[in-house]
C-alpha cells in the first residue's frame, strides 16, 4: 500500500461503513432530542457529509491539530472525541466535552488535538493558519486540518488565510466541505466564480475537487494532499463536493430547495452508495451492517443516557473559565540600579519588545510593516535585524487574518505580540478578538488558553481626522476574557509588555499616539511591572482625578494649576482598563470625596461612565458633590488643529471639572 492510497481490507472497509453510520444514526437521534428541547439553541447536522469526516480525520496523525465548524459532530467523532462527551455537551451538561459550555457549535477535546468548532463562518481559518504557524516555527512535524463549508469562501478570512498560508508556507490541509447551499442561497447566486479550486489555485496553492459523496475518494485525496503537505510544508486545498440532506439548521424552515431535489439526492447518499457497492462486491455481508447499526444504537442509547443523567453545571461557577484561574504572581519589583537614562516612550516600548525576545524564543512580532520600516510610529526599527525575519514577522495587510493567526499561534504554546497599526484597524480584527480570543477559554470549559498580546495605537491629536483618531479602548474593555492595558509612563510601557507575555490570557495594550515622542528618565535597570493595580501618580485630598494613558499627563498638569489655587487633586492612572482596579479608585474617592473621570472615548457610552457607576455603587455615600467627566466631544475628530484640540479633553476643561465639584 502506498502512503496515499486506501487498503481496501475487509476490516477497513468495515471501519469506513462503521464511521458514517454511527455519525448519521448520531445526528439522527440530536435531532429528535432536538425536537424534545432536550438540544437547544442552533443545532447544524451533518446528514448527507459523513465521507468527509470519515474519510479524512482517520487518515491524520494523533499529532495533527483539527478547527471544525458549526456542523462539527461528525468531526469529533471521527477524531475519537468519547460520544458521551459529546452527547453531553449537545445537552449542555457539565460532563460535556466543553463541560457544557460551548453546546452544539462549540465541542472541543484537546486531548485529541480537536480546537472545536467555530460558530463565525470562516472565523476558524485564521486560527488554523495559527495553528500551523507554531508548528513551522517550533519545528513540529504536524498538519492542521481545517474544515468550512462553500459559504466561507465569500468571507474576507478566507482570503486572508488562503494567503497567509501560501505565503508563510505552511502546514494546513483545508478542506471546503461545499454541499451546494450556503445556508439557503445556492452557489450560483453568491459567487462570480463557483469553481472554489480556482480561488485556491490564484493564490498558487495546489487544489483538488474530490466526490464528497465517496469515501474511498475522498480518503485517497487526504492521503494525497497529506503526503504533499509533509513532503513540502505547503497547505494544499481539497474541496469535496457533497449535499446537506437537512436544512441548513434545525430552525430553518428549508424553503430554498425542491423536496425532489433532496429525495433525488439522498439516493445515492454516501452510506447508501458505500454499502451498496460493498454489499454488491461481497466485501461485507448484510449481517455485518446490521451488526454494526445495532452497536452504533446500543453506544447511543448509553450516550442520551449519560448525558440524561449527568448533572447541571452549578450556578456559582458561572463566572469560571472566563480568565484562568492559576495566573503568575505579580514580578518582584525591580531594584533601582541608580542610574537612569533619557529616552522616548517609542523606544521604551521597543526595550520591552527586545528584552521579550531575547528572554523567550517563543516571543515574536508580527504585523503591518513591523520589518525594516518599523511599524507606523517605527517602534520596532531594527529588531528585524537583530532578531530575523521569522520572529519579526511582516504581514500582508489583513488584519482578521493575521491576527486570528496570533491566537492560534498562542493557543499551540507560542507567545506572539500582535501589531495591529492603529486602533481604528483594529475593527477589522474585531471578530478574532471578540468571537475568538475572548471566548476560547470559556468555548473550551478551560481547555484552551490563548496568551496572546496584541498592540495597538490609540488617540488623537496628529491631525489624523476621523478615521485615524478613534480612542476605542473603553469598547474592548466592555469584553470578558480580555485584559486591557494602556500604559502611560515609560517603566509601564517597557515593563507592562514583560508581564502580559507571561499572562496565560489576551491581553490588549493601547499605546497613546501622542506618548510615542515624549522623552522621559527611567532607570537602566526597569523591569517587568504588574498589571493589575492603579497607580496614584500624585497624592491629594480634595478632589480624585482619574484617568489613563495619553490624557495623564494633562490630568498631572491640571493637578498642578489646582495646586496653584490651592487644591490638592489625587491623580489615579487606571493603567489597567479590565479589569478595573476598583480598590484603589474607591479608597481615593472615600478619602477625597469628589472625583472627576477624563476619558479620551466619546462621552456616550464611555469608560468615564463605567468609572462612575462604579464610584457611585460603592462610595455613594461617600460623596460630597456630584460626580463629573471630562470626554470627547460627540463628534468624529476633526482634521484641523483647532477643531481637533476642541474635541478632545484639554487640560482648561479638566482644573474646571474638578473647581465644579468643589463648587468653585
Amino acid at each position: 500500500m502506498t502512503a496515499d492510497k486506501p487498503h481496501l481490507t475487509r476490516e477497513h472497509v468495515l471501519a469506513l461503513l462503521r464511521q458514517m453510520i454511527r455519525i448519521r444514526h448520531f445526528e439522527d437521534r440530536c435531532a429528535e432530542a432536538y425536537t424534545q428541547q432536550k438540544i437547544r439553541g442552533f443545532l447544524h447536522l451533518y446528514d448527507g457529509e459523513e465521507a468527509i469526516a470519515a474519510g479524512v480525520i482517520p487518515v491524520l496523525g494523533p499529532g495533527d491539530r483539527i478547527v471544525a465548524t458549526y456542523r462539527e459532530h461528525g468531526h469529533a467523532l471521527a477524531r475519537g472525541v468519547p460520544m458521551n462527551a459529546v452527547m453531553a455537551e449537545m445537552f449542555g451538561k457539565a460532563t460535556g466535552s466543553s463541560g457544557g459550555r460551548g453546546g452544539s457549535m462549540h465541542i472541543f477535546d484537546v486531548e485529541h488535538n480537536f480546537y472545536g468548532g467555530n460558530a463565525i463562518v470562516g472565523g476558524g481559518l485564521p486560527l488554523a493558519v495559527g495553528l500551523a504557524l507554531a508548528d513551522r516555527m517550533q519545528g513540529a512535524p504536524h498538519v492542521t486540518t481545517c474544515f468550512f463549508g462553500e459559504g466561507a469562501v465569500a468571507e474576507g478570512e478566507f482570503h486572508e488565510a488562503m494567503n497567509l498560508a501560501q505565503l508563510w508556507g505552511l502546514p494546513v490541509l483545508f478542506v471546503c466541505e461545499n454541499n451546494g447551499y450556503a445556508m439557503g442561497s445556492a452557489i450560483a447566486r453568491t459567487e462570480a466564480q463557483t469553481e472554489l479550486t480556482a480561488k485556491a489555485e490564484s493564490y498558487g496553492m495546489q487544489a483538488h475537487q474530490v466526490d464528497g459523496m465517496d469515501v474511498i475518494a475522498v480518503e485517497a485525496a487526504t492521503r494525497h494532499a497529506l503526503s504533499r503537505i509533509r513532503e513540502t510544508g505547503k497547505p494544499v486545498f481539497l474541496e469535496a463536493k457533497t449535499y446537506r440532506f437537512r436544512a441548513h439548521s434545525m430552525f430553518d424552515a428549508q424553503l430554498y430547495r425542491d423536496k425532489d431535489e433532496v429525495a433525488e439526492w439522498r439516493k445515492k447518499g454516501p452510506i447508501v452508495r458505500f454499502q451498496s457497492w460493498l454489499l454488491d462486491n461481497a466485501l461485507v455481508h448484510a449481517d455485518d451492517v446490521t451488526t454494526i447499526e445495532r452497536e452504533v444504537d446500543a453506544e447511543i442509547d448509553a450516550a442520551i443516557a449519560f448525558a440524561e443523567a449527568s448533572a447541571w453545571e452549578p450556578v456559582d461557577t458561572l463566572t469560571r473559565h472566563v480568565m484562568a484561574q492559576d495566573r503568575p504572581p505579580p514580578p518582584p519589583a525591580s531594584e533601582p540600579s541608580g542610574e537612569a537614562i533619557t529616552m522616548t516612550y517609542r523606544e521604551a516600548v521597543k526595550q520591552g519588545i527586545r528584552d521579550a525576545l531575547a528572554r523567550d524564543d517563543r516571543v515574536f512580532l508580527m504585523g503591518e510593516d513591523v520589518g525594516a520600516y518599523g511599524g507606523c510610529y517605527a517602534v520596532s526599527k531594527g529588531l528585524m535585524d537583530e532578531f530575523g525575519a521569522d520572529r519579526i514577522r511582516d504581514t500582508p495587510l489583513s488584519e482578521s487574518g493575521f491576527t486570528g493567526a496570533g491566537i492560534g499561534a498562542a493557543v499551540a504554546g507560542m507567545r506572539p505580540i500582535v501589531e495591529v497599526m492603529t486602533v481604528n484597524f483594529s475593527l477589522l480584527a474585531l471578530d478574532q478578538i471578540l468571537n475568538t480570543a475572548a471566548t476560547l477559554r470559556h468555548m473550551s470549559g478551560g481547555q484552551v488558553g490563548c496568551p496572546v498580546v496584541i498592540r495597538m495605537a490609540t488617540g488623537a491629536g496628529k491631525q489624523l481626522a476621523a478615521q485615524h483618531s478613534h480612542s476605542l479602548e473603553g469598547w474592548f474593555a466592555h469584553i470578558p476574557g480580555l485584559r486591557v492595558l494602556a500604559p502611560a509612563t515609560h517603566e509601564d510601557a517597557r515593563g507592562m509588555l514583560w508581564t502580559a507575555l507571561q499572562d496565560p490570557d489576551p491581553v490588549l495594550i493601547f499605546e497613546n499616539v501622542m506618548l510615542y515622542n515624549r522623552e522621559d528618565r527611567i532607570d537602566t535597570a526597569a523591569g517587568p511591572v504588574q498589571i493589575d493595580r492603579a497607580a496614584i501618580r500624585r497624592p491629594g485630598k480634595d478632589v480624585s482625578l482619574i484617568t489613563y494613558g495619553g490624557s495623564l499627563w494633562k490630568v498631572l498638569e491640571a493637578a498642578d494649576a489646582l495646586a496653584a489655587e490651592g487644591i490638592e487633586a489625587e491623580v489615579i492612572d487606571l493603567r489597567t482598563l479590565r479589569p478595573l482596579d476598583q480598590d484603589t479608585i474607591a479608597q481615593s474617592v472615600n478619602r477625597t470625596r469628589r472625583a472627576v473621570v477624563v476619558d479620551e472615548g466619546w462621552r456616550s457610552g464611555s469608560l468615564a461612565a463605567e468609572v462612575m457607576a462604579r464610584i457611585t455603587e460603592c462610595c455613594f455615600w461617600s460623596l460630597d458633590a456630584p460626580l463629573a467627566r471630562v470626554c470627547a466631544a460627540e463628534v468624529p475628530i476633526p482634521y484641523p488643529s483647532h477643531l481637533e484640540e476642541a474635541a478632545i479633553p484639554q487640560v482648561p476643561a479638566i482644573v474646571a471639572a474638578a473647581k465644579q465639584t468643589l463648587g468653585r
